[in-house]
């Protein structure tokens, strides 16, 4: 594994109420989370750079109101048109 050091104001860990652990934890997740609503990465990715499961990854997709779905809607019609 590859450790990535960054340097923040500690006035960044009072204002979110946590921890440096917390905040890499919590970054970590929102990074993942707007990879994947980018359409940057796979489901299985973002879990993965979350450090989560691939269902509570989905969970936190859910809390951001992102959508785990990465089907346009010209995918999405031309899927249901099969779908016969």
């Amino acid at each position: 594994m590859t450790t990535v050091t960054i340097e923040l104001p500690e006035t960044v860990f009072s204002a979110l109420h946590v921890d440096p652990q917390g905040f890499a934890r919590e970054m970590r997740i929102v990074a993942a989370v707007k990879w994947y609503e980018l359409g940057k990465i796979s489901q299985a990715k973002g879990a993965e750079i979350a450090g989560l499961t691939r269902s509570a990854f989905i969970t936190a997709l859910s809390e951001a109101k992102v959508s785990p779905f990465q089907y346009t809607a010209e995918e999405l019609e031309q899927e249901l048109g099969h779908a016969d």
